[in-house]
Formats: structure tokens, sequence, C-alpha cells
């Protein structure tokens, strides 16, 4: 599908610009993204939804992100190239945003949301195939990364998620296919939980942004 005007978005009876076209590019409007992510956010998990003053800082990065705004990006050492890892407490928003922040750029290549626990179970059910399924030229963001069990297949265990992370950084070292994730561990426990090794290829294949660690649990 091609989007003449990417930059405006169509909700039901409502249109939201984000920005204005200046010959071939977008000139994007914070203020307006903030707009449309409270508007959908409300129509996609209900009305309770809302943006936060307080994640203005982590909004601005990850918007900067994905609409591919280079220069800025990369005075915030975020390579728009790369996928995101986007870390932080138990509630705090990231599955939400991560479902949410790609709907501000349907001209892009959309990426599926799924939890890690649910490919684990399926690994459980349907064996090595799985890891062959999500090493495959899709675009994932495994949500709540280093908190799934490890798979057993008729008696044989498998760190799934492990096996998994080194078939996506093969593909984007070959093809640059990105993958995301989300995950409440910090950089020493996502290491005792998958090894040294994959550690070392996630930093190749993320761009590790963080939510404040006290920020608070929006479901309560």
């Amino acid at each position: 599908m091609k989007y003449s005007a990417p930059h405006i978005i169509t909700e039901g009876s409502s249109q939201y610009e984000l920005g204005f076209l200046k010959g071939r590019e977008i000139q994007y409007d914070f203020e307006k993204i903030l707009t449309y992510l409270d508007a959908k956010g409300k129509l996609v998990f209900g009305k309770k939804f809302k943006i936060y003053r307080e994640d203005r800082e982590i909004l601005y990065k990850l918007s900067l992100y994905f609409i591919r705004d280079k220069d800025r990006c990369e005075q915030l050492g975020i390579d728009v190239d790369k996928g995101l890892l986007l870390s932080g407490p138990v509630g705090c928003g990231k599955t939400s945003l991560m479902k949410l922040l790609k709907l501000m750029v349907p001209h892009r290549k959309p990426y599926e949301v799924i939890p890690s626990r649910n490919i684990v179970f399926a690994f459980n059910h349907l064996g090595f195939k799985i890891i062959g399924d999500y090493g495959n030229s899709h675009s994932f963001c495994f949500d709540d990364l280093g908190v799934e069990p490890d798979g057993v297949h008729f008696g044989k265990e498998c760190n799934v998620l492990a096996e998994i992370l080194l078939s996506r950084y093969e593909l984007f070292m070959g093809h640059r296919i990105r993958t995301h994730a989300t995950t409440n561990l910090n950089a020493r426990e996502l290491e005792e939980r998958y090894g040294n090794r994959v550690r070392s290829r996630m930093r190749e294949l993320f761009n590790l942004v963080a939510f404040n660690g006290n920020s608070r649990d929006k479901r309560n």
C-alpha cells in the first residue's frame, strides 16, 4: 500500500497531522505525535490509557527512532538501523508503546509483538521448527524477554529465545532485518539468562532504551 500523505493518519472521522511535507521529507512535530499517540492509545487500549508527562523524554527518543531522524538519533547514541530493546520495570508501559508507536508510521514495514513465553509454549508442542519460524525474514518484537521458561520438547531442553536471538543476529548481519524486544531485566540479568555469547550479539542487534527505574506501574 502506498501512502501519499503518510504524515496524516485517519482514525474514524478524525484526522491527525503529525507534521508537514517539505519536499519529499516529513517534518514531524513531537507535540502532534503525542496527541496522536494519546488518541490512538485510547482507541486500542481503552479510555484509561494516557500519555504520562514523566515519559516524555523516553517517548521523544522512541519517536525519533520510529520516524528515522538519523541526525538526532545519532546525537542520542541511537542507530536507526538496529532494533530496539526497551527495558523498564513491570507495568511501566513498554508493551503498549511498542504496539502503539509502529502505528504512527504506517508507510514502514510493521513488526509483530509476540510474548516470549508463547514462543516457548509453541516450542514445547512443535519442537525445533519454532526456532526456524522466528529466525525468518519477518520482523518481530519479543515481549517480556528473559522471564520465559526454558523449552522442553520430547525430553530435550532448549533455551529457545537464546537460539532465536542467534538466528536473528545472523539475519541482521546478512540482511539488516531488525528485531525488537521488551524486557524487565538489566544487562547483567540478561547475560545470566542467555550467556555471554548471546549478550554480545544483543549489543549488535539492539539499541538499549530504558525507562527510569522508578517509573510507576501504570496498570494500577
